[in-house]
């Protein structure tokens, strides 16, 4: 087992790299950057370049701190990369959130399988990875031609610190229209877009890849013998620790720029209509979600003002009652097409009503992404929205039940360095009553 572990975290808006120690099962030092969009031709695209010269530097300077014997990618989900014979990009990454696959969506719609087979509802923009793929080969001449491998995200990280190239099913199973999770198979589409035979190979996501490359072995200051295992979709990262540790069910509500919900050991019948999903977990099962743009939307609410109320906002707010109806991102989440509008108070209130009503607001969907997806047993909370007590308040309140806000000894870092090894320990779990 490695006991050093460096984590290179891929968020959709930052990008961070985290020493964690697997004896102890916690985070050590952190860097962080943004992770800019290039909005520049052929469509806005990750800075792929930018990213990799940060991962560098920050595992040099992590390495002096405390020597690595490991290291793991985790990245959101929506995005491939689609790599040429000489394994460099056949084109851009594109950034998901850009409406251009919506321009041939209806020959889309007429390749892609149905939700009964893979799982995955039809998303806006980019978000359904095949649709991105079967626009870029519609608007890119001669990507056809060029493309010789497409690896997963968390992959094409892997790749350029191990040089081998492969895919994984938890990013393969986040509706990207290419997996079958109940037959844990490729579907039609990957014949339909010409893929055959051009996607990485399949492995899990614990497997070590390799040694890094002596490149990046020179580039970062690391020993030749720093392993690269094969890396995870972030909000399975979160979940990992818990399929270790706990019997369904359970769900987790994995929270940040995305808020998800992973309902393990629901039977649900799942209604795409409503952004449910089935995801794909570690070990290749398929898992009930659901999920919902939380983090964005309560960056949108507050609008720049801190996430703090007085006990006069908590009044405000209960006795007018002020309300914050959904959708402020129209396309995902339970309300599809749903405006949201402030409801019981002028628009928009003051910041500490904001801050507070909005809190509320983000736990009412995840409640209600709770109800989609059948969740049963014990409720636990991972990520940034842990610190926001009246989220944590209201949701228990809503659900009717108690809710653990899980601090410490878990997380998408902290699952993600569990797959060098290692077992979760003792959590410190806070529990919030209705």
């Amino acid at each position: 087992m490695h006991r050093t572990v460096a984590v290179l975290d891929i968020g959709k808006t930052s990008a961070k790299v985290a020493v964690v120690d697997l004896a102890t099962m916690t985070e050590g030092d952190v860097l962080t950057t943004p992770n800019d969009i290039v909005d520049a031709p052929p469509y806005p695209h990750f800075d792929t370049e930018a990213l990799w010269s940060f991962f560098l530097t920050s595992l040099a300077a992590l390495n002096r701190q405390s020597p690595l014997e490991a290291i793991v990618v985790t990245a959101h989900g929506a995005s491939g990369a689609l790599l040429d014979r000489e394994g460099g990009l056949a084109a851009p990454v594109l950034d998901y959130d850009h409406p251009g696959p919506e321009a041939v969506g209806a020959a889309y719609d007429a390749l892609r399988p149905p939700f009964a087979l893979t799982g995955a509802p039809r998303l806006a923009g980019g978000l359904n990875l095949g649709a991105q793929i079967h626009w870029q080969k519609s608007v890119l001449p001669g990507l056809d031609a060029r493309l010789a491998t497409l690896v997963t995200w968390p992959q094409y990280w892997a790749m350029r610190l191990s040089g081998v190239a492969t895919t994984e099913v938890t990013s393969l199973g986040a509706h990207t229209d290419l997996w079958v999770p109940a037959a844990r198979r490729f579907s039609p589409l990957v014949a339909a877009l010409g893929l055959d035979g051009r996607i990485a190979p399949l492995r899990r996501a614990s497997d070590v890849l390799g040694p890094v490359l002596p490149t990046v072995a020179a580039a970062a200051g690391l020993g030749e013998e720093v392993r690269v295992h094969c890396g995870i979709h972030d909000s399975n990262a979160s979940l990992y620790p818990h399929l270790l540790s706990r019997k369904a069910p359970f769900s987790v509500v994995s929270t940040g720029t995305w808020v998800i919900v992973f309902a393990v050991g629901s039977g649900a019948k799942l209604d795409p209509a409503r952004d449910t999903l089935l995801n794909v977990n570690a070990f290749g099962d398929p898992v009930p979600a659901a999920r919902f743009l939380g983090g964005r939307e309560y960056a949108s609410l507050l609008d720049g003002a801190p996430p703090r109320w007085s006990e006069a906002d908590r009044n405000a707010v209960l006795a007018g009652p002020i309300l914050h109806l959904p959708s402020i991102d129209t396309r995902s989440g339970p309300f599809p097409g749903r405006v949201a509008r402030w409801a019981g108070s002028p628009a928009p209130p003051p910041p500490g009503v904001r801050a507070l009503a909005g809190a509320y607001y983000l736990a009412l969907m995840t409640a209600e992404c709770l109800a989609l997806t059948g969740a049963a047993g014990p409720v636990i909370v991972e990520g940034p929205f842990t610190a926001n007590a009246a989220f944590l308040d209201m949701l228990a309140t809503a659900l009717g039940r108690p809710v653990t806000s899980a601090v410490g000894r878990t997380g998408t870092s902290l699952g993600a360095a569990l797959l060098a090894g290692g077992t979760p320990g003792e959590a410190a779990p806070e529990t919030v009553s209705p």
